[in-house]
């Protein structure tokens, strides 16, 4: 042991535990939010309102919420998995009944407080559930068809539950990071070449439904396809965003136009500049040096993630760690892909940067998850 980890062990627990969390980690995500308040006071037009202010203070609370939990042990949060999950099924099932509609969709609850998204929630606790349930799981039992049957129905159930909301992209991202737990937890490849094999066949039943009775999308949902694939066909109408979106880009070339000098954004052609398309916001006004910068701080905060996952001896708290990390990658890579026109505009926000509520305070519980798994690991000495 060396001398710094004497020292460190010599003082009182609830000081340990402060100088064991990944500060690295920390700094990186209060940088990431950094970018986030510069470009809503840009799209506000020089305005701390009406974005800035509130996303400022949730993420200030978000951060004293990872905080909270990076002080709990790692095993009451494992012990916690299945409520949580629980938990944020029921929220789901009370949107079917109770929920808010907004843009086309019913997908809050009114809190009174605040308007809670819980499709957010069971993106965390999901992978929760599942790195829980493959730490119960003996190693060599991974992959028996039973073991795998269990997880696979719970991605399957919040996922139905979130396609009738409807939303398409946050029941991808379900499937994706369960997937993603699933396979860093050994199960044989094999699984995976089927799930791949049905995917294609269920991409051609979506199109072959088409305009039939059995029709398995909505037709806003076929029309975000039709855009994807050939945005130019209707540059006024479906084509719109996606089209915006380019322009920004294009228009930002190396170093971008400079702070507040976007014209896409400052003259509002560009849709949701808030939201899904603040990554184009940045691009255009600090070109591929700012949208780069930004790629490096989400790709050092995924490389902080897995070196603490690797370096943790506890299975459950490194499968949650690379869990979370790989929900974490899944948000951007989608979002950044999306408004590049690589995917199709499924509605998935920037994170961290993005304006939003329930998106930024449950991806910071989310981190002090990872943080507790990294402060509470087992150490020599």
């Amino acid at each position: 042991m060396s001398y710094l980890e004497y020292n460190v062990k010599t003082v009182p627990t609830g000081i340990r535990k402060v100088l064991y969390l990944n500060w690295p980690l920390v700094l990186l995500l209060i940088t990431v939010a950094s970018f986030g308040f510069l470009m809503l006071y840009s799209v506000a037009g020089g305005s701390v309102s009406p974005w800035v202010e509130p996303q400022m203070k949730r993420f200030g609370m978000g951060l004293a919420l990872m905080f909270i939990v990076a002080m709990v042990p790692i095993w009451f949060w494992r012990n916690m998995a299945g409520l949580a999950y629980a938990v944020s099924l029921v929220l789901l099932i009370m949107v079917e009944f109770f929920g808010d509609v907004g843009m086309g969709a019913q997908r809050w609850i009114d809190l009174g407080f605040m308007r809670l998204q819980p499709s957010e929630l069971m993106k965390i606790t999901l992978v929760m559930l599942l790195a829980a349930y493959y730490d119960w799981l003996p190693v060599n039992r991974v992959s028996s068809p039973l073991a795998v049957l269990i997880p696979v129905l719970l991605i399957l159930l919040p996922v139905f539950l979130v396609l009738r909301q409807p939303d398409l992209g946050t029941s991808l991202l379900l499937l994706m990071g369960g997937g993603i737990v699933i396979w860093l937890a050994g199960v044989h490849w094999g699984y995976f070449a089927a799930i791949f094999a049905s995917g294609v066949g269920l991409v051609t039943a979506v199109f072959a439904s088409r305009g039939t009775a059995w029709q398995l999308l909505e037709d806003y949902q076929y029309r975000r396809i039709d855009t994807f694939l050939n945005p130019g066909t209707d540059p006024l109408g479906t084509g719109y965003h996606i089209t915006q979106s380019k322009i920004a880009l294009g228009s930002g070339g190396f170093s971008g136009r400079g702070f507040m000098e976007g014209t896409q954004s400052r003259l509002n052609f560009l849709p949701e500049k808030h939201t899904d398309f603040i990554f184009t916001t940045l691009a255009e006004e600090f070109g591929f040096v700012g949208a780069f910068s930004l790629l490096v701080l989400y790709s050092l905060i995924l490389i902080f993630c897995c070196v603490s996952a690797f370096n943790n001896k506890d299975r459950f708290a490194s499968l949650l760690t690379l869990g979370i990390g790989g929900t974490f990658f899944l948000f951007f890579a989608v979002n950044m892909a999306m408004v590049m026109g690589l995917a199709p505009v499924v509605g998935v926000p920037l994170p961290l940067v993005s304006y939003g509520g329930s998106a930024m305070l449950v991806l910071m519980v989310a981190f002090g998850l990872v943080q507790s798994a990294h402060v509470h690991r087992p150490r020599q000495g």
